[in-house]
This record gives C-alpha cells, sequence and structure tokens, in this order.
C-alpha cells in the first residue's frame, strides 16, 4: 500500500515535497517510481529509484528541478521538486514495483502497484 502527500497550490518559482510511504519489510527491494497526470491525459514518467541504484532516472524536463530520494528505514521516498512552474501542475502519482525492468520504467501500465494522487497546482 503506498500512500502519497505533500501537493498543493504554489507559485511558479516554490518547491514542494512530495512524500510516499509504503508498508512492508520489503520496501528496500521495491523500485518506486512518481508519475504525473494532468486532467484528460495520460500518466507520464517523472522519475524512478531503483531499489539496485542510487542514481535516480528522471524525465529531462525536470532534471536540475527535481531530486528524487528514498529512506528505507521510513519506508518513504521523497520528491523535492524546486523552480517549479506551470507545466509541472499535474496530479502526481507515486508507483512501486519489486522487479520492473529498466526498459520498462516509462511505462505506467507496467509498474505493479500505485498510491492514491496529490494535486500540485503551480499558479500565480
Amino acid at each position: 500500500q503506498l500512500q502519497a502527500s505533500g501537493g498543493g497550490v504554489v507559485q511558479p518559482g516554490d518547491s514542494l515535497r512530495l512524500s510516499c510511504a509504503g508498508s512492508g519489510s520489503t520496501f528496500s527491494r521495491y523500485t518506486l517510481g512518481w508519475f504525473r497526470q494532468v486532467p484528460g491525459g495520460a500518466r507520464t514518467f517523472v522519475a524512478a529509484y531503483r531499489s539496485t541504484s542510487s542514481n535516480p532516472i528522471y524525465v529531462e524536463h525536470v532534471k536540475g528541478r527535481f531530486t528524487f530520494s528514498r529512506d528505507n528505514a521510513k519506508n518513504t521516498v521523497y520528491l523535492q521538486m524546486n523552480s517549479l512552474k506551470p507545466e509541472d501542475t499535474a496530479v502526481y502519482y507515486c508507483a512501486a514495483d519489486p522487479s520492473i525492468i529498466l526498459s520498462s520504467i516509462r511505462r505506467d501500465t507496467a509498474w505493479r502497484y500505485w498510491g492514491q494522487g496529490t494535486q500540485v497546482t503551480v499558479s500565480s
């Protein structure tokens, strides 16, 4: 089970930190991901943190602005979002999978578990 939180309404240039808390003793073995979805659109990949790597993967347009971190002791991952832009407005979802392969990470249908979304609105 995944529980996402931390969304809100901010102005362009502001920051937000999203959290996603998981349950279970094997959390550290899961690859975790963040996707986002705008009304009428598909869920699109934002970032992923594989269980086998300490280097998160980001979609190009958030590199340098977003930072994905994980705290396995707390069964929680975080998405620190800085320099937010209006185009970052979306519902953000966290996802988890115990065995997703690298080539499938950007495909939402490949992920096994999903949390509820948290709304991020960037507006002046």
